[in-house]
C-alpha cells in the first residue's frame, strides 16, 4: 500500500484505504446500495387502492471528487496564501517580523495537525491555514528580501516551475515513487523533520547545530540539508499526485478535494522555504 509523508493525506483513511479496491470500482466505504422502501421496516407497503401513497424516492447519486475539483480547490488555497503573503510583505513592519514569524509558524503547524487528525474535512480550516500560512510566508519572504533584495521572486518562480515539471514527469513520463525508494523517502522525511525540530528547540537556548543556516556564509552541512530537503519535497509531491489520482479513481466524495488541495499546498510551502534558503547561499554578503 502506498503511503504519503504528507500528514494531511497520510492521516486520511479515505486516501489510504481506497487502494484496496480494484481500479474502476468505487471505494467500498461509500458504496451505499439502495435498500428499497423503508416506511414499513423493509416490508412491502400495503396495497393502496386510492393510489395516493407516494412511491419510494429514488436514491440520489453522491458527487465524487474530480480533477477539476482538486485544481479549483488548490487554486483557492494557493491564491489565498499568495494574496495574504503579498499583503504581509507590504504592511508588516520590520520590527514585528520575528514575533509574527514565530507565532504564525506555530499556529500553522497546529492547524496542519488539526486537519490531519480530523476525519471530516472542514473547508473553513483549510482556508484558515492558507491565511495563517500566508502571513508566515510573507514574514519570512520580507526578511529574506530585506537582507537579500530580489531573492523572493526567483524562489516563487522556482517553486511553481518545479511543481509543473514534477507534474509533467508524473503524467507523461510515468515517474513514480515505489518500493525501496518509497521507504527511503518516508524515513528521510521523518528524520529531516526531527532534525529541524531539534535545531529549533536548541536555537532557543543559543545552541546552533549548523543544520539550518542562510546566506553565503552557510556551511556545507546546511547546503547539503537544503538540497536533501528539496529532493524530498519533490518526491513527496509525486506521491501526493498519485494519492490524488487514486482518490479520483476510487470515487471519493467531492469534499475530499479540499483535503487533496490542502496536502499539495503544505508540500508547496515546504518546497518554497527550501528553495528560498538555497538561493540565499549564492547571494552577496
Amino acid at each position: 500500500m502506498l503511503r504519503s509523508n504528507n500528514p494531511v493525506l497520510s492521516r486520511s483513511s479515505e486516501f489510504q484505504a481506497g487502494y484496496q479496491s480494484q481500479p474502476g470500482q468505487p471505494y467500498q466505504q461509500y458504496q451505499q446500495p439502495y435498500q428499497g422502501y423503508q416506511g414499513y421496516q423493509g416490508q412491502v407497503p400495503p396495497y393502496d387502492p386510492q393510489g395516493i401513497q407516494d412511491p419510494a424516492p429514488a436514491p440520489v447519486a453522491a458527487q465524487t471528487m474530480t480533477i477539476d475539483d482538486v485544481l479549483t480547490k488548490s487554486a483557492v488555497t494557493m491564491g489565498t496564501l499568495i494574496l495574504v503573503a503579498a499583503a504581509t510583505m507590504v504592511l508588516l513592519p520590520l520590527e514585528l517580523l520575528w514575533p509574527v514569524t514565530a507565532v504564525t509558524g506555530l499556529v500553522a503547524f497546529g492547524t496542519v495537525l488539526l486537519v490531519s487528525f480530523r476525519r471530516a474535512i472542514n473547508p473553513a480550516f483549510v482556508l484558515a491555514y492558507s491565511a495563517v500560512e500566508g502571513v508566515f510566508i510573507g514574514a519570512i519572504s520580507k526578511t529574506f528580501e530585506y537582507v537579500y533584495p530580489g531573492i523572493v521572486m526567483p524562489a516563487v518562480l522556482g517553486t511553481f516551475v518545479t511543481a509543473v515539471v514534477t507534474l509533467a514527469a508524473y503524467k507523461y513520463l510515468r515517474v513514480r515513487v515505489s518500493g525501496r525508494l518509497r521507504k527511503m523517502v518516508i524515513i528521510g522525511t521523518t528524520a529531516l523533520c526531527g532534525v529541524y525540530l531539534l535545531n529549533f528547540v536548541l536555537s532557543l537556548f543559543g545552541v546552533h547545530l549548523g543544520v539550518v543556516e542562510v546566506g553565503p556564509g552557510a556551511g556545507l552541512l546546511a547546503m547539503a540539508v537544503s538540497a536533501i530537503g528539496v529532493v524530498l519535497a519533490v518526491l513527496n509531491l509525486i506521491m501526493d499526485f498519485e494519492l490524488v489520482e487514486n482518490g479520483i479513481r476510487n470515487q471519493l466524495p467531492a469534499s475530499e478535494s479540499w483535503r487533496a488541495a490542502f496536502g499539495i499546498t503544505v508540500t508547496m510551502v515546504w518546497l518554497y522555504t527550501e528553495l528560498l534558503r538555497i538561493l540565499s547561499y549564492f547571494q552577496r554578503s
